[in-house]
């Protein structure tokens, strides 16, 4: 099965942190809506991600398991869909399904009428995160273009 849906073509060098600071789920949010608005895709009023991301977060947690959250929403301030990665180096406590601490953070905006994409990236992520080699590679990574080799090396596999 083709998939031409990639997560490398909705992610750049600039939206990725590998030194994520804060300690808890609402600054890692925090930090990670603005590592989103640094995308030109992504307009409206600065908090706007923040709260959808804060609001998608009420409704059950993102942390799926195995030290991975995919926090994501769905808003007007998305001019198209954008993601965002980054690494808590030390552990964050995301209310995750199994309870471990989440390292590793894949976060996306996008539009509300953009269902189709939306979900199709989130499967994407969800797929290629079940291996833990990947995980690890990910984890290990030194510079944001590492980050997206590695990503990208997994989508042509």
């Amino acid at each position: 099965m083709v998939n031409s849906i990639k997560i490398t073509d909705y992610i750049t060098e600039d939206l990725i942190d590998l030194d994520l600071k804060s300690k808890n789920r609402e600054g890692i949010l925090m930090e990670l809506s603005e590592l989103l608005e640094k995308s030109p895709n992504i307009t409206g009023e600065e908090s706007d991600i923040y709260k959808a991301l804060v609001d998608r977060e009420k409704l059950g947690s993102t942390g799926i398991g195995k030290g991975v959250a995919i926090p994501h929403a769905k808003t007007e301030s998305a001019k198209e869909l954008t993601v965002a990665f980054g690494v808590s180096k030390s552990g964050i406590d995301f209310n995750s399904l199994d309870e471990e601490e989440v390292h590793l953070f894949f976060v996306f905006a996008s539009p509300n009428k953009d269902s189709q994409i939306y979900l199709k990236v989130l499967a994407r992520i969800s797929r290629l995160i079940r291996e833990e080699e990947f995980r690890e590679n990910l984890f290990e990574c030194k510079t944001p273009k590492e980050v997206i080799d590695c990503i990208k090396e997994k989508e042509e596999n």
